[in-house]
């Protein structure tokens, strides 16, 4: 079992950076894929960005150039550095766990999920 939590979420002007942090506790280890999906009301969760064991990563292209995926296997974190913010980007962050090193961008292909953390852009 794995237990993850985010931290990091708040407000922030458009163009403005947060960073998201979410620390994994239970059985963790490097061979975990992490994601980050967010979810903005009325619309269904999407895929934001995921990285492997082996420092791989995969981002969304809404997101491409301004969010950096980063693990820290000595603190079990994954981290999100959210920079240039849009108001589009308002939503809850979710970061989430699978078993193996594939990367995938599909919701249901992961096994943990943290209670998510609330960003909000304003313009």
């Amino acid at each position: 079992q794995v237990h993850l939590e985010e931290s990091g979420g708040g407000l922030v002007q458009a163009g403005g950076s947060l960073r998201l942090s979410c620390a994994a506790s239970g059985r963790t280890s490097s061979a975990y894929a992490m994601g980050w999906f967010r979810q903005a009301p009325g619309k269904e969760r999407e895929f934001v960005a995921a990285r492997n064991g082996f420092s791989g990563t995969y981002y969304a292209d809404s997101v491409k150039g301004r969010f950096t995926i980063s693990r820290d296997n000595t603190k079990d974190t994954v981290y999100l550095q959210m920079n240039s913010l849009k108001p589009e980007d308002t939503a809850v962050y979710y970061c989430a766990a699978r078993q193996g090193h594939t990367i995938r961008t599909v919701s249901n292909d992961y096994d943990y999920w943290g209670q998510g953390t609330q960003v909000t852009v304003s313009s």
